[in-house]
């Protein structure tokens, strides 16, 4: 619940709404912590944001310890509680061959790296709930995130547009952009999976293809 405003200040209280910070156009949690005087570990801890790599403008953070939880250590890998994945599993966000593994390089420490045709489709990997569209996140160039439930996220980034807004329901293959350059690329998509704000690697999750094999998108 977002608490009552505080007092107007400078510029290291745009955002923060008592114990609670909504994320601006161009934050990280290291700066936003800065600004604030705290740690950004205990940030991404107190919001299971995993490495807090992947915070979205209009994401809401506690500043506080959640009650009985200021030692819990932070979530990590494939633990942690939460809800499990999709029930209908994962499908290939995008055609294409995958140019960067999961933790391969600085440029795919959070996810994979897919090459492919400009324009080509990019689809919701499960259904879910658009919860950011946009391009306030530095180094993703227009960024597509969907939640699947409470404890699962997929994020496609390097899109050339997007089909879809914020607050709508997606279908598993549903299109929902395409592939624009990135990455030095002229197609290509970033994808990322994470469960409890922490990065899994996506070929982990997504099905085995074989070389050669092309999907196509739900219409």
């Amino acid at each position: 619940m977002l608490l009552a405003g505080c007092a107007a200040g400078g510029p290291e209280d745009a955002g923060r709404h008592g114990d609670v910070y909504v994320v601006q156009a161009g934050d990280t949690l290291f700066g936003i912590a800065r600004r604030l005087g705290l740690d950004h570990r205990d940030l991404a801890r107190w919001n299971r944001l995993g490495d807090g790599t992947l915070i979205y403008p209009g994401q809401r953070l506690r500043l506080r310890p959640p009650p009985g939880s200021a030692a819990r250590p932070a979530a990590s890998g494939d633990g942690g509680s939460g809800e499990p994945p999709p029930a209908s599993g994962w499908i290939w966000p995008a055609d294409g061959e995958v140019l960067g593994r999961f933790g391969e390089s600085t440029r795919t420490a959070s996810g994979i790296l897919v090459g492919g045709s400009p324009g080509a489709p990019v689809v919701a990997a499960a259904a879910g709930e658009v919860v950011y569209a946009g391009s306030g996140l530095p180094g993703y160039g227009l960024l597509i995130i969907i939640r699947h439930n409470a404890s699962w996220l997929t994020a496609y980034g390097y899109n050339a547009d997007m089909l879809v807004r914020e607050g709508e329901q997606v279908r598993a293959g549903q299109a929902i952009g395409h592939m624009g350059a990135g990455a030095g690329l002229p197609g290509a998509l970033h994808f990322e999976i994470r469960r409890n704000g922490a990065p899994l690697d996506p070929l982990q999750y997504l099905p085995a293809r074989a070389a050669g094999r092309r999907m196509s998108a739900d219409k």
